[in-house]
Order: C-alpha cells, then structure tokens, then sequence
C-alpha cells in the first residue's frame, strides 16, 4: 500500500460484515465491548503478530487473543477480511502497534461498530523520523528526504520500546478488567525483566563486533530503532523505505552497491516476510552474500506458532544471533 493511502472494504465486503456482526454472540465481551461477563475471558483482538503475543504475554490465562495478522504477513499491504471485523465486533479491546502501522484499522473498527477501547501500544515511545540519511559520524540518522514527515512504526526492535508497550497493553486489560489486575500486574512485572535480559544480551553481543563492523543491509528500513539502540551503521535497504511498497530506482540500485562496496559491508539481509529476489539481484551485483531463509530476519513479524521464532523474544533473539554471527562476532 503506498503512502498516503488507506485501504478501503469494499460494499460487498462490507455487507458481508454487517452480517456476520449482527449475527456474532458477543463472546467473551459484554454488550458494548466494555468488559467480561461472569465466567468468561476478556476478548482483546491485537494487530500484529508482536502485539498479540505482548498481549498473551500480559493477560495470560485471563484473556483470549485473536490476532489479525498472520506471521510473515507483510502488514504494510493488509486488507482486513470479514472474520477480522466479525472478532473486532465482540472485543471488548482492541490493540494496535500504532504510528500509523495499521492505516486500516479505523475504517475497519467503524464497519464493525466496536464500541470497546483501543489500545495504543506506542504512547509514549519517543519516535524516529522516517527514512536514514547517514551522518558525519558514519551513523545513520533520521529524516530522509522522500519521507521525512512520517515516523518509524517499527518501534518494537528496541526492547526498552517494547517494555513501554507492554506497560501500555497492561494498563489497558487492567482498566477493562479490574478483578485481574493484580495477574496483569504480576505478568507485566516478569516480562518487563525478561525484555531487560534481551537488551542487555543483544549489548553484550554486538560489544564483541568491532564498530567498524557493524554495518547493516536490510530488506527495508525496519530497524531503525534496532540500529540506533545498538550502535550499528545502516548503510542503505533494497527497498528504500519504512513501506515495503517502494521500489528502487536503477540510479538508487546503483548507488547501494557502491555503497555497500565503499562500506565493506558483508552481507545483505532479507526478511521473512518480503521476497529474496531484489535482494539477491543487489548483493551480486555488489560481490556480498544474502542472508536469508532460515536466516532471514524478522522484520515486520514474527515467526509461526510453536517455533522458537514464535514470540517476540525469540524472534529478536534470532536477529541478533543472525546478525553478530554474519558480521563475525
């Protein structure tokens, strides 16, 4: 989807909606979405693959979670399908990434009269400028020039983003469901740990890369907040912005690959959920290897149930590992 524009139901798709809410029973919700019923799980519907399992994480036996984006689903080209406003009807919470990840979602909510709470994840994490423009120090820096007026979404690559969002779903459950704050206190509190041990791990991982190594080619601009918290060098992505939509334009094409030859740079990464192809194409070009399959990073996603890859912090985990292992740590 490229910027700028939404993704819109169609009139049968909406009709199609209509239906299906009216019928739906409003399980796990009351009447409005404003809470539980006796007995019953709090419904939350969450976005994306990171913001389901942060609210799993967080409401834990006491919530059920329908996640709308599948793993390895780009989430910058998703259209909402009649099941996604069926559960987002009988929420009583909805959780979003935020910062403009999910364009589609207010349309959507509209077309399943939700009348529960939006969860924002992202308030209070401070934002980068869309796009890098490389900086006198060799670091990349924030605002480029094709999208300067956007911000990152991808807020969660820097665990410290994460503890915030987290703190942000938590708050969310508890004041939706008051008789388990104190579980959603609890789970909040271990996680948070949790995520602090992953940033510090990552520290302590990339500490043993020289600084002139670690340089990062990616996909596309995903791990901004990744290379800013670690101290990386971005030297440029196959797809020259934070939308996976964009194309690269042969004097851009040109222009990575010397780049990438000027940087010394190892490797290109791909993603899981974007193709190798591209990718491929520059890093021959280039005389460098592609980093992918089981190997590629996650990006926009995370891995599928039940992998290792399956959660959050498995699947920083695996960058991590992924990246220090290509750039010789």
């Amino acid at each position: 989807m490229k910027h700028g524009q939404r993704t819109f139901i169609t009139a049968a798709t909406a009709a199609a909606l209509v239906l299906l809410v009216g019928c739906g029973s409003g399980d796990g919700a009351t009447e409005g979405g404003s809470g539980t019923s006796s007995g019953t799980k709090l419904a939350v519907v969450a976005t994306t693959p990171e913001v389901a399992d942060f609210a799993r994480t967080i409401g834990g036996s006491d919530v059920t979670v329908t996640q709308i984006i599948k793993p390895n689903v780009d989430p910058h080209d998703y259209e909402p399908t009649p099941a996604d406003i069926q559960a987002i009807g009988k929420a009583a919470i909805v959780v979003k990434n935020g910062v403009g990840l999910e364009e589609w979602l207010d349309q959507t909510i509209e077309s399943a009269g939700f009348k529960g709470t939006v969860v924002d994840s992202s308030q209070g994490v401070t934002l980068r400028e869309g796009g890098h423009e490389e900086g006198e120090d060799g670091h990349e820096e924030g605002e480029g020039a094709h999208e300067a007026e956007e911000h990152d979404p991808h807020i969660w690559h820097n665990p410290q983003n994460a503890k915030t969002m987290v703190t942000n779903i938590e708050k969310g459950l508890a004041a939706a469901d008051p008789a388990h704050a104190t579980a959603f206190a609890g789970n909040l509190k271990s996680y948070s740990a949790e995520l602090d041990k992953l940033d510090a791990d990552n520290e302590a991982a990339f500490a043993r890369i020289p600084a002139d190594q670690r340089k990062l080619v990616t996909n596309h601009d995903a791990f901004g907040y990744y290379v800013d918290r670690y101290k990386l060098q971005f030297v440029g992505s196959v797809i020259p912005s934070l939308d996976t939509s964009a194309e690269l334009s042969a004097k851009q094409l040109n222009d990575l690959v010397a780049k990438i030859k000027a940087t010394g740079a190892k490797a290109i990464f791909a993603e899981t959920s974007l193709p190798p192809k591209s990718a491929e194409a520059i890093a021959n070009q280039a005389g460098v290897k592609v980093i992918g399959g089981e190997d590629a990073l996650y990006g926009d996603s995370i891995g599928a149930e039940g992998t290792p890859q399956g959660t959050y912090l498995g699947a920083e985990r695996h960058n991590t590992q992924v990246i220090v292992t290509a750039l010789g740590g």
